[in-house]
């Protein structure tokens, strides 16, 4: 699959991030924790320059807890203060603000020295499409502040939401970047739903994520869809089509005289992956030579 979706809102939204940052004191960076690295918008770091940097392993519950720990370890090894949360439960929130005060600490050093004592911080949050920003900021501030949805696309413009006298938090809209020099970015990106779903085609999609668990997690596969032998990986196009077959055939996908509907089995195991249903997962892990 060759994937590509950067919707020209995406651009002028950029262009209000940047114009928004010299009014910023902190960077705060959801990523889903299930791929930390591809859900990283690598603009962010040249836009975050100087300013203090927090990032949120967010969906941290839908991951695999060591493969958390390990990319936590690699972001604190790269500067960043980091925080596991699940932003629909609330856990690993309460944190948040001891780490934004001691991210900024120079911040309000220098403010004080200034003479100036009691100036909020200014956090503007930021993420791709479908990494829960919203529903962070609704979570974190106790009340719905921010637009949610379970698709990319449903914040379009900045909003402040001034949380206490300590913190003021700018929401922006998810972004992408303009192309995907790596399609194995574009994949996992679509897996997690931070692709626009109705460029996409589902069933070549769900054959994609089939392969991709194969390495690591095909016994989830197997618990999940009750099937008895593994089939034969070492052809990915032929053992990940055994499967979704199969899956179409325990869960009752059927077409008219009994065909196997591959496609509405497709749309079942990914909402089953989104979701959850299938256990925790996590598609990539720090590289362990050269970090």
């Amino acid at each position: 699959m060759n994937i590509q979706w950067y919707p020209g809102h995406m651009t002028k939204a950029k262009r209000a991030m940047e114009e928004s940052i010299k009014l910023i004191d902190l960077i705060v960076e959801l990523v889903d924790a299930r791929a930390p690295l591809s859900s990283r918008n690598p603009d962010i770091d040249y836009l975050a320059r100087g300013k203090g940097r927090i990032i949120l392993l967010n969906k941290s519950d839908m991951a695999d807890q060591c493969c958390n720990d390990m990319w936590t370890d690699y972001f604190k090894s790269k500067g960043f203060y980091v925080v596991k949360i699940n932003s629909r439960s609330g856990a690993g929130l309460k944190q948040i603000n001891g780490i934004v005060q001691e991210a900024c600490q120079e911040k309000i050093q220098r403010d004080r020295r200034r003479g100036i004592l009691n100036r909020p911080v200014r956090a503007m949050v930021v993420g791709i499409p479908n990494v829960g920003k919203s529903t962070f900021i609704n979570s974190f501030a106790g009340k719905a502040c921010a637009k949610t949805g379970n698709k990319p696309g449903v914040t379009k413009g900045n909003q402040w939401i001034r949380l206490n006298k300590t913190l003021e938090l700018l929401d922006t809209p998810g972004i992408l970047w303009p192309k995907f020099e790596d399609q194995q970015v574009g994949l996992k990106l679509a897996f997690i739903g931070s692709i626009n779903d109705e460029i996409l085609n589902k069933e070549e999609l769900a054959l994609e994520l089939i392969s991709f668990l194969s390495d690591r997690y095909l016994n989830r596969l197997k618990e999940r869809y009750q099937i008895d032998e593994i089939p034969d990986f070492s052809d990915r196009t032929a053992g990940s089509f055994y499967v979704l077959s199969h899956i179409a055939k325990v869960r009752g996908c059927l077409l008219k005289g009994n065909e196997l509907d591959t496609g509405k089995a497709a749309l079942l195991l990914l909402d089953d992956f989104r979701s959850g249903k299938l256990g925790r997962i996590t598609l990539e892990v720090p590289e362990k030579t050269g970090e």
